[in-house]
């Protein structure tokens, strides 16, 4: 139902559908309360241990009889690291309370007003929580919005050896109510890194039913690696442009260079060559010209999508002509409206002075008469 794959590297999205749609957050909630604990907390990890206040048992119990659980009991006793693992890998929602008990100062409300806020101080304009979990169908988001001792097992199997795993596939959350799954994850492969939210994934995507989610991260993720790759759209070893050179006698045109090769994400076939170049440079440039000046940029796109804007600068130093240039000058001046202002001026104060002239003349000549 709804899908966003971003990559890391450049920041363009290279696949999307119906991102600013808001469903069901469920488990991916989590990963709020996750933040907050991080922002708040992550230099005491280890320095501060929660015990498990027993109202947060009885609303677990209240949404939901099968929730998963990290199997922490009501008093028991556990560090801030061991909450965190506890909500990331198990998705144990009495964590998630715990830590929000705590952090709301015994309040869940109070904690859940942090939720909200820190979603829109983060831009995060389609997502709305309501509990620090995920069991309240409430918790919604969009796939854009969406980023004793006890051994606990990871339930996220694309990274774990099991039918889903891949191996570019290095950390995720799963989460799902009722009839299907959602998942967010982090993918890197040769050096290249994405972020992939996948939200409301209905369960018979799965042949084997269990993981519905990972199935179409896995179909959409070997897909996007398979098609992109960060790759220089431009040569700055090569000329891109011309433009015509004035006041020089040394060369009509000056060769223009990119001034970065734009690494961006391209199709693995075709890449650079399926780029679109606008240019935006001057009709001529006035000489003198020196090697490495910016006269101008050339902007990239791909199917209408822009992927960058880059410096455009001379090849090579271009001499001016000093006598060219003395008579554009001059041309320049006779042919200015401010030359045209001063002969228009002229002419009516020598007219003045002419009709003034004459009618003295007249004058005298009829006295004379």
């Amino acid at each position: 139902p709804a899908a966003y794959v971003v990559n890391l590297d450049t920041n363009i999205v290279v696949y999307e559908k119906n991102s600013e749609t808001p469903l069901s957050a469920a488990s991916l909630t989590k990963l709020m309360t996750t933040l907050l604990l991080l922002e708040n907390y992550q230099d005491q990890l280890d320095s501060i241990s929660l015990t498990a206040p027993s109202y947060v048992y009885d609303l677990i119990w209240e949404q939901s009889t099968n929730a998963s659980s990290a199997d922490i009991r009501r008093g028991e006793t556990q560090s801030l690291r061991n909450l965190l693992y506890a909500m990331l890998l198990p998705s144990g929602n009495e964590a998630a309370y715990i830590v929000a008990d705590y952090m709301g100062g015994g309040s869940i409300d109070n904690f859940v007003a942090m939720m909200n806020d820190e979603a829109k101080a983060v831009g995060c304009t389609g997502t709305t929580f309501v509990d620090p979990c995920g069991l309240n169908p409430n918790n919604i988001t969009t796939a854009r919005d969406a980023p004793g001792t006890y051994i606990i097992q990871t339930t996220d199997k694309l990274i774990t050896n099991s039918s889903y795993h891949r191996d570019y596939t290095k950390g995720g959350k799963t989460g799902s109510l009722g009839e299907w799954q959602n998942f967010a994850g982090w993918h890197s492969q040769d050096g290249e890194s994405y972020i992939s939210i996948l939200l409301n994934v209905p369960y018979d995507a799965d042949p084997e039913g269990m993981r519905p989610a990972l199935v179409e991260t896995a179909t959409i993720m070997d897909w996007v690696f398979d098609t992109y790759t960060i790759a220089p759209a431009l040569d700055t070893t090569q000329p891109i442009t011309e433009v015509r050179v004035a006041y020089s006698t040394q060369a009509d045109t000056v060769m223009l260079y990119p001034a970065d090769n734009m690494m961006t994400l391209l199709p693995r076939e075709g890449g650079a060559a399926l780029t679109e170049q606008v240019f935006n440079v001057p009709d001529q440039l006035p000489a003198p010209i020196k090697q490495g000046d910016i006269v101008g940029t050339v902007t990239l796109t791909i199917e209408g999508e822009t992927i960058g804007t880059a410096d455009l600068i001379a090849g090579s130093d271009v001499s001016r002509n000093q006598l060219l240039y003395t008579i554009s000058r001059v041309s320049l001046f006779f042919s200015s409206t401010y030359f045209k202002v001063v002969v228009i001026l002229t002419m009516l104060v020598i007219g003045a002075y002419l009709i003034f002239t004459v009618g003295r003349i007249l004058r005298i000549w009829s006295k004379e008469v």
